[in-house]
């Protein structure tokens, strides 16, 4: 997570080209606690960790290049998915990640103001556009910027920001030619009415990540919603072939695959709600977190991410925020089963 800042803090990521640390790194966790069983039960993500079931693919999908028939039907169910306002307002890509310098770098250089704490990877790629970066508490403060970016929900708290909201943030900043991206990677697990999806044709930018939701990061399939021109920019940046043959048709299969969306939108209220009770039992403090992940606030922060490793446990922590944890889903009954064992074992102070 990024480091937090006031409204008047202003940080110049000199080493912008170097991607900062994140969850999911399970060769570090072996590292760190080599004697740890296997194997390793990974919560340190906000991945689904029962993934949409891959379709059959044909042989040929994986020898020739991309479809362009294909690009056209995902994005035609993308925007029907998400509430674009049409087709030609969705540019596909190889996961949202590629997208965050590409969408900074649509407005000229200038100051970047981005709503905190949040994912730190918006503040090094807007510094790697050019911009100055500005990372601030309060969403009313952000409206002078040039670029304002807002996580919605936030992760890893799960802050909600009202649609009406982040539209008056919008109407500030094109009052002098500034864009508001709003990054809505777990908007699948939120309450309907906060997206803005259907508010891309006004100078705001949303990106949709495919691989949190449906649990298949690996595919690298995520995309932006964006007024037409923009669109049309960002497409034209990725080039044709940016996205694999597989990778559309495992979207197009997903996106339109309405009963797994259903009944796996009920499956996680209800991991959610079994990881709270547990978490509660530990006498761990949820402070926040989607169907996907809880953030936990402890005074032993640290001493419990190293007994939850030494157990085979990864969770994540963040270095500006010592007594948070966020736990991600336990994916079947042994890792549920693991991680009450541990948790009940752990007996530093609350």
């Amino acid at each position: 997570m990024a480091k937090s800042a006031s409204a008047t803090d202003i940080f110049s990521y000199g080493d912008a080209d170097e991607p900062l640390a994140h969850g999911g790194d399970l060769g570090a966790a072996r590292r760190r606690f080599p004697g740890a069983p296997e194997p390793f039960v990974d919560l340190s993500t906000g991945i689904n960790p029962n993934s949409y079931p891959l379709p059959d693919l044909a042989a040929g999908i994986f020898a020739r290049l991309p479809d362009a028939d294909a690009g056209r039907r995902l994005a035609a169910l993308a925007a029907t998915y998400y509430g674009a306002p049409s087709p030609a307002h969705v540019v596909i890509a190889p996961g949202t990640q590629i997208l965050l310098p590409l969408v900074a770098g649509l407005v000229p250089s200038g100051r970047a103001a981005i709503l905190a704490p949040t994912y730190n990877e918006h503040a090094r790629c807007a510094a790697l556009a050019g911009h100055s970066v500005a990372e601030l508490r309060d969403i009313g403060a952000l409206g002078d910027a040039d670029l304002a970016i807002v996580t919605n929900p936030n992760s890893p708290d799960g802050r909600l920001i009202e649609r009406n909201a982040l539209l008056a943030l919008a109407a500030r900043l094109q009052q002098h030619g500034g864009l508001l991206v709003v990054d809505e990677a777990f908007m699948d697990v939120a309450p309907r009415g906060f997206s803005v999806a259907g508010d891309v044709a006004r100078n705001i930018i949303v990106l949709r990540s495919f691989g949190k939701f449906f649990g298949l990061a690996g595919v690298r399939l995520g995309f932006a919603l964006a007024p037409r021109p923009l669109a049309a920019r960002l497409a034209a940046m990725l080039g044709p072939w940016a996205v694999s043959g597989p990778a559309l048709a495992i979207g197009a299969a997903a996106l339109s695959d309405t009963a797994w969306l259903e009944r796996t939108r009920h499956e996680l209220i209800e991991a959610a709600r079994r990881l709270d009770a547990l978490l509660a039992d530990a006498s761990r403090d949820v402070i926040g977190g989607t169907t996907l992940f809880r953030l936990v606030r402890t005074t032993a922060a640290s001493a419990l991410f190293d007994h939850l490793g030494r157990a085979g446990i990864l969770v994540r922590t963040f270095t500006d925020s010592g007594d948070w944890l966020r736990f991600g889903l336990p994916g079947d009954d042994a890792a549920w089963h693991r991680l009450e064992i541990a948790l009940s074992s752990f007996h530093g102070s609350r």
